[in-house]
């Protein structure tokens, strides 16, 4: 996956938007106000931050050499995922930010998931 692809796929999920909150290179994607995911648009290989479940975050480390704590985040709940290798099926790759974006909504305060379900 690039750049492109991740952006409309995360585009198309509800409640989602993008901004540049850290400076015009750092593109961040969040649902109802959260970060699920945020990438640089300058530093190659392409790769990006996702939330996961802390009781995955070793798994998927030592299950993928491209996936690694992550970058100026929290290392027991984020990761860094390089995309740009092609050894992640994508399959998989789409598995992680679906997870990420689920993570962030399940700590969603009660009235703001309802807001989020209200979303068409």
């Amino acid at each position: 996956m690039n750049i492109e692809e991740v952006r409309e796929y995360c585009l198309a999920k509800k409640g989602v938007t993008e901004s540049f909150p850290f400076g015009e290179e750092v593109l961040v994607f969040k649902v109802m106000n959260k970060i699920f995911l945020l990438t640089s648009l300058t530093t190659q290989p392409f790769r990006v931050n996702l939330k996961m479940n802390p009781e995955l975050v070793e798994e998927y480390r030592e299950k993928y050499e491209e996936v690694i704590p992550g970058y100026h985040m929290n290392k027991k709940m984020w990761n860094t995922v390089y995309f740009a290798s092609g050894s992640i099926p994508r399959k998989e790759l789409i598995w992680m930010i679906d997870h990420s974006y689920d993570e962030v909504v399940s700590g969603l305060p009660k009235k703001i998931k309802e807001e989020l379900k209200q979303i068409i």
